[in-house]
């Protein structure tokens, strides 16, 4: 099947790519009725945007991001652990990709890999930084074969029934 990926009006098409979310990351009808407030936000920040992958006309992967800023949810909850480690100036100027899923139909085929290198390629800012569920996966694989290294470890958000790694990488990602 092919997959074309494109910039995707996340705004309009959140129910769409909040679907492929839940199946991806398994999440319920309540958590995506949170999600879907936290993303129609997001997506007015200054520098926010995102891409789609579709085949046959349907969203079966999304991406997006956005310029950091210390004051956003996200970076107030890892500072300080990555200023544990030394690491928190990647907070400053990063492009931090805010959430990124595949349809597990469309998984392992390259699709994650393609949509965080088109969105990261058109990113202003030197160095990339996301977090990801702190274990062996193969979201944490792709991650570091594009260059991610972790910053910090077990890294626990609020409501979040597991830790996280918050993982960070130069501009561009490293292609195989």
């Amino acid at each position: 099947m092919d997959v074309v990926i494109g910039p995707l009006d996340l705004s309009a098409h959140v129910d769409e790519a909040l679907a492929v979310q839940a199946v991806a990351f398994g999440l319920g009808s309540d958590e995506v009725a949170v999600r879907r407030q936290i993303v129609q936000r997001h997506m007015q920040y200054p520098g926010a945007r995102a891409l789609g992958a579709s085949s046959e006309g349907r969203l079966v992967a999304f991406v997006y991001g956005m310029p950091n800023s210390r004051t956003h949810w996200w970076s107030t909850v890892v500072e300080p652990y990555l200023r544990a480690g030394g690491n928190d100036f990647w907070l400053d100027d990063s492009f931090v990709i805010t959430e990124l899923h595949v349809h597990p139909g469309h998984q392992n085929r390259g699709v994650g890999r393609r949509l965080i290198t088109t969105i990261t390629d058109g990113a202003a800012e030197p160095r990339s930084i996301l977090s990801a569920i702190d274990t062996d996966s193969p979201a944490r694989g792709l991650y570091h074969s594009l260059g991610y290294v972790d910053l910090a470890r077990q890294v626990h958000f609020p409501s979040a029934p597991r830790p996280y790694a918050v993982m960070g990488a130069p501009l561009p990602l490293r292609r195989k």
